[in-house]
């Protein structure tokens, strides 16, 4: 009997995604594990793979390249060899969601994290880039890739081709644009600026790197630094620590806080969950997993939702000050500026101190601007005397809690 193959759902708000490309050509053999298609899901593009063996059998109404698909819809069977093709009304018909909300499908599995491993001899591709690739007649398998661990990205295959001509905005930069817009539309947005002295973060930072012998230890940068400090302050200032619910503002009693990630398909905010209750050592280990995962798109709808607030910066291309936009519905962000050595008055003498940028966005529907600005000066405090809060080194054990 043919095994229907159909669209998954990849997170527990997902109800629609976009097809990306097969995997697999039509009339090919499939084993349980191939990766069998590749779908677009919020901001995430995941590979899933098959649960069963058999031969692939795409109908000629199946969805193409950046249609959108609704979770459960039917894109095609696994048949067995000598199996005739299935006859239905409509292949492009939605069936009925699973009971469970996350197995929508019997016959493919999302694949995420580092289930994944690519042969050493082979090229990595992203799906659109594949996709390109094949519109335009293109063998990838020599082109040079400029991402990420030398990964093919659109730009490199369209650079390949000669193509020039321009591009649109892909479904993510869309799906940025929409937030950013409702993010406008929805705020009322202010934002306030101050400068800490951070020399004491700094050489705490240079502290910890000096005590690391192993190259491969995990020493914390200071976006890592940063997050706990930030989450200490939210513990004091819980107000900020919120998020719209329709027309009501909920103040969650946990601590999640998004760290932007700059990708070659745009900026994207994983969730670094918890963030009170966890060491810095934990908080280095999990920002750099999300980060990794995030530049190589392989990250779960999942771990992009939720955040009570966010954490931007631009101070690694030397931006000393801007202006952030609030992650909606969250009611505050706070954007990171460079660390620059000057010189500063220091009682009757002028000194050399490094000084960072915080630059606080937040909703005045949610809260004014003193309750905003207090949050701020807990958080200088914080930076200019960061040892109490970011806990001592703790040798290769890690770093203890709060």
């Amino acid at each position: 009997m043919p095994i229907t193959i159909t669209v998954p759902r990849l997170g527990w708000s997902m109800d629609e995604g976009t097809f990306s490309e097969w995997l697999k050509r039509d009339g090919e053999s499939v084993l349980a594990g191939d990766l069998l298609f590749a779908l677009e899901s919020d901001k995430a593009t995941q590979e899933v793979e098959s649960l069963d063996s058999g031969v692939l059998h795409i109908p000629l109404d199946a969805p193409k390249p950046g249609d959108t698909v609704k979770v459960g819809q039917l894109l095609g069977y696994l048949l067995a060899e000598g199996e005739s093709i299935p006859l239905a009304p409509s292949h492009a018909a939605v069936s009925a969601p699973a009971a469970d909300p996350l197995a929508s499908s019997d016959v493919v599995a999302p694949v995420t994290g580092s289930h994944r491993q690519a042969s050493a001899h082979t090229p990595i591709i992203s799906p659109r880039a594949r996709r390109v690739a094949a519109e335009l007649g293109l063998d990838w398998m020599a082109v040079p890739g400029t991402g990420r661990a030398g990964r093919i990205r659109e730009v490199d295959i369209r650079h390949a081709a000669g193509d020039r001509q321009p591009m649109g905005l892909s479904s993510t930069r869309r799906t940025i644009a929409g937030r950013l817009l409702a993010s406008q539309q929805k705020t009322a947005a202010v934002t306030l600026h101050t400068t800490a002295d951070a020399t004491s973060l700094v050489r705490l930072r240079n502290e910890l790197k000096a005590a690391e012998n192993n190259a491969e230890a995990i020493v914390p940068s200071y976006t890592d630094m940063l997050v706990k400090l930030v989450a200490a302050s939210l513990r004091r200032h819980p107000a900020l620590n919120s998020r719209w619910e329709g027309e009501n503002l909920r103040t969650s009693s946990a601590i999640h806080i998004g760290i932007a990630v700059d990708t070659e398909t745009g900026l994207l905010a994983p969730v670094i969950r918890d963030v009170a209750t966890l060491t810095l050592r934990e908080v280095a280990l999990r920002s750099r997993n999300l980060i990794e995962r995030a530049r190589s798109r392989q990250l779960s709808g999942d771990e992009l939702r939720g955040a009570t607030f966010t954490l931007t910066s631009l101070g690694a291309f030397g931006i000393d000050a801007f202006t952030p936009i609030i992650n909606y519905p969250e009611c505050a962000i706070l954007g990171v500026g460079r660390i620059l050595r000057q010189p500063v008055a220091v009682g009757e003498t002028i000194a050399l101190r490094d000084i960072i940028t915080l630059s606080l966005t937040f909703d005045h529907r949610a809260l004014d601007g003193a309750p905003a600005a207090r949050f701020l000066q807990t958080l200088t405090s914080l930076v200019e005397s960061p040892s109490s809060a970011l806990g001592p080194y703790a040798g290769e054990g890690g770093y203890k809690k709060l």
